[in-house]
């Protein structure tokens, strides 16, 4: 059969280009709920290495109460707890503080506030993988950042990628991811 194919590294992403992706998620949107949705959904997704069907679909009781880790599900309803950084932790603050309030609102006409951290009026109930993977994309555009580069998967891969550089255990990210 001969030798296997080779095996690629996986893309990713500098730090450089993270933290400009970061910074365009605090700028770009059209109101502040979206700057601070879109903070909240890139920092949540480099600071945890979450697959994007993760993230969309968080519940927000994960996040309540200051967490310092998070309890994802993940593929196969397989839980796992992953570490929140101090600047993910403050974007989700931010982002519970906002929903509080609009759910306050919603209740005083009757209606009952989603289950999801990043809701929408789609019926999953939740923001959409493609839709996130759109946001991504112009994220990248106001950062600066190659969009052909730019997928949920490579900041997962960066994740990865910058805590194996600084340090990190390897059987830890794998435990992490």
């Amino acid at each position: 059969k001969g030798p296997g194919r080779d095996q690629r590294l996986p893309k990713t992403l500098s730090e450089a280009e993270v933290d400009r992706l970061l910074a365009a998620a605090r700028t770009v949107g059209r109101s502040t709920r979206d700057r601070y949705r879109n903070t909240c959904l890139m920092e949540l997704l480099y600071a945890t290495g979450m697959r994007v069907s993760e993230l969309v679909s968080l519940p927000i009781a994960a996040a309540r109460g200051n967490p310092q880790m998070l309890l994802i599900r993940g593929k196969g309803g397989k839980e796992r707890m992953v570490p929140l950084s101090p600047p993910a932790r403050a974007a989700v603050e931010e982002w519970l503080a906002l929903l509080d309030s609009e759910a306050e609102l919603e209740r005083a006409k009757g209606a009952v506030p989603s289950g999801f951290l990043f809701a929408s009026r789609g019926k999953a109930g939740h923001l959409t993988r493609h839709r996130f993977y759109t946001l991504i994309k112009e994220l990248a555009v106001q950062g600066g950042v190659s969009p052909a580069k730019v997928t949920p998967h490579t900041l997962r891969h960066a994740f990865a990628t910058h805590l194996l550089a600084n340090g990190a255990d390897l059987m830890a990210i794998q435990a992490l991811l």
